[in-house]
Order: C-alpha cells, then structure tokens, then sequence
C-alpha cells in the first residue's frame, strides 16, 4: 500500500557529494519516521540516519557531519545529502519508513535500493 522509490545514486570521486532521494507514495495517512540503510557487499546492512516524527535525527558515527537528512512533508520525501565521500561509503543505500494509511494500519516499508559508488 505504500512505495518508496529512492533517486540520485550513482558514481562519484572521493571527497564529492550525491544527494539521495525517497519518494513516499500511496494511501498515506501519516508518516511517522523515516530512515536510510546502506549495504556494503559482504556486510551487514547498517543504520545511516533516522528519525521519527517530531524526534532528533539519529546519525551513525561514521557519517556525521559529512550526512545531512531533510523532509519535505508535503511531497512525502526525504533526503540525504552526503557530503566528503569516502571509498568506504560505497554501498547500496535503502530508504525505510514506518507509515500509517487511510484504513490507519501501519506498515514499515523498504525501497529497492540504490547503488552509490565513491571511486577514482
């Protein structure tokens, strides 16, 4: 009932920058958080940033002060800007979200991924 579709992958030299995207659609009665996963070939899929509604933005270590997330509520998006890429943030980045529908079921839904590669 609901889709994230994520945009703005692709290649980029260390020290560069890529903006993500996560478009939430369908019957969307609220979103109550929001967040961005990446997976590593080999590992693990870890947490990038989150937050709930109303809550702080919750950044792993390795990518603070280089990530920044942002909402735009009235076209059910968020954002990811990555800053001073690293070799090491090579992944597949996925965006989450918890969200309650018009019927007022809530659902936590996964994007289909997008590659994000920092190479020279």
């Amino acid at each position: 009932q609901v889709q994230l579709v994520e945009s703005g992958g692709g290649l980029v030299q260390p020290g560069g920058s890529l903006r993500l995207s996560c478009a939430a659609s369908g019957s969307i009665f609220s979103i109550n958080a929001m967040g961005w996963y990446r997976q590593a070939p080999g590992k693990e899929r870890e947490l990038v940033a989150f937050q709930r509604s109303g809550g702080p933005i919750i950044y792993a270590n390795s990518v603070k002060a280089r990530f920044t997330v942002s909402r735009d509520n009235a076209k059910n998006t968020v954002y990811l800007q990555m800053n001073s890429l690293k070799p090491e943030d090579t992944a597949v980045y996925l965006c989450n979200a918890e969200v309650t529908v018009t019927s007022r079921s809530t659902f936590t839904s996964w994007g289909q991924g997008i590659q994000v590669t920092v190479s020279s």
